[in-house]
């Protein structure tokens, strides 16, 4: 499928002021949000002008690094670029999505890490009731945001897009001239200067259009694996993949090609966390481990919403969050573990979850604690 004239429909004043709201979400207090929505037609007309001029370029990144679960370096733009990125991403990313496989989730709306983990539960559960023993092939692509080709990633779009207006706009994202993303082969993110950091490589972790396309490049490796060595049980999460079969020796096979195809047309590798092994063992997965018959949260994952909803209690304590946004935190994490046989560790969540200031207590269910009863979730 080509994709053809989105041009003046994605900088359209429609789709920016919807791209304001959508760029805004979680963040309406913050001063250069508040700022935008008081002047947002002057800046819708002022991004018109840069796009139709043809003079638009992103500014240099604010970089920081957050260690969970690893050290990433994280890479943000200025509201008025993430406008940008929100118009391009609510028109194009319907588009591209439906040129997808099946099987091919994040950055896909209505297909988030729950679906994709429900979909390989239910394989997982296919393969238990079969008298063979099955195993299954997890690719870790080595550094994978950091290593993303700019050449070969713009071949791959101009092959999708045929509007050469908006191409100039995503090729200006791609090729930044301000701040550098890429790292050499073999290098971690903590081992390099960001001086010494490669421009024509690599994909700033954190932008919205780099979630885009990095599900692009790797439709690609989608495509070859289902089209050209017809694996059946193939599924990915961004850049994790997991392929099952009943045969260790397909799968090894399957790894060796799949790896030349990467080295030769992604220029991408597969490192040595890349493993076979039983299904009957379980499989580490978008944050689950999944078993035949029930599934767990991964203990990283557990030591990370400990350290979060501590994080988040400590904010309330200092009085940087409202009781609202803390039991949200806590919210979306009983979420997660709804769908997951660890009842146990959710009712420790619970109990360990006690907002404290001025001396009085405040928990999940609204119970009292102190000199003062409240129900959290009327709060503010």
């Amino acid at each position: 499928m080509k994709i053809k004239n989105l041009f003046d429909q994605i900088f359209s004043d429609e789709n920016l002021y919807g791209a304001i709201q959508d760029a805004s979400r979680g963040r309406r207090y913050h001063k250069d949000v508040l700022a935008a929505q008081f002047d947002c037609w002057n800046i819708i007309r002022r991004i018109q002008q840069d796009v139709y001029s043809g003079h638009y370029t992103v500014d240099r990144y604010y970089i920081f690094y957050v260690y969970e679960p690893k050290k990433r370096m994280i890479m943000s733009i200025t509201f008025y670029h993430r406008i940008v990125q929100w118009a391009i991403y609510r028109v194009l990313n319907p588009l591209l999505v439906k040129g997808y496989i099946r099987d091919s989730y994040g950055c896909v709306p209505g297909k988030g890490a729950l679906s994709a983990m429900e979909r390989l539960k239910y394989w997982v559960n296919l393969t238990n009731n079969k008298p063979e023993k099955w195993y299954y092939l997890k690719l870790d692509i080595s550094k994978y945001f950091y290593r993303i080709s700019h050449e070969v990633l713009k071949k791959i779009i101009a092959k999708k897009i045929k509007d050469r207006r908006l191409l100039n706009v995503l090729y200006s994202i791609i090729d930044c001239k301000h701040t550098p993303f890429g790292l050499p082969p073999g290098k971690s993110p903590g081992e390099v200067p960001v001086e010494e950091r490669l421009y024509d490589t690599g994909m700033p972790i954190g932008n919205l259009l780099s979630q885009v396309f990095a599900n692009i490049y790797l439709d690609a490796l989608d495509q070859y694996c289902k089209r050209t060595l017809r694996i059946h049980f193939y599924i990915r999460y961004m850049d994790d993949v997991i392929i099952l079969s009943d045969s260790k020796a397909q799968l090894h096979e399957w790894k060796s090609l799949i790896n030349d195809f990467l080295e030769r047309k992604l220029r991408l590798s597969l490192n040595q966390k890349t493993c076979i092994r039983p299904v009957s063992q379980g499989i580490e997965f978008v944050g689950y481990r999944i078993w035949p018959h029930y599934v767990t949260i991964r203990k990283s994952t557990t030591l990370q919403m400990r350290r979060n909803l501590r994080r988040r209690q400590e904010e309330y304590r200092r009085g940087k969050i409202s009781m609202k946004e803390a039991f949200t935190t806590l919210e979306c994490y009983l979420g997660m573990l709804k769908h997951c046989d660890c009842k146990m560790f959710r009712k420790r969540l619970i109990e360990d979850f006690v907002l404290t200031r001025d001396g009085v207590e405040k928990r999940m269910g609204g119970k009292k604690h102190g000199s003062h009863i409240e129900n959290p979730r009327k709060a503010v």
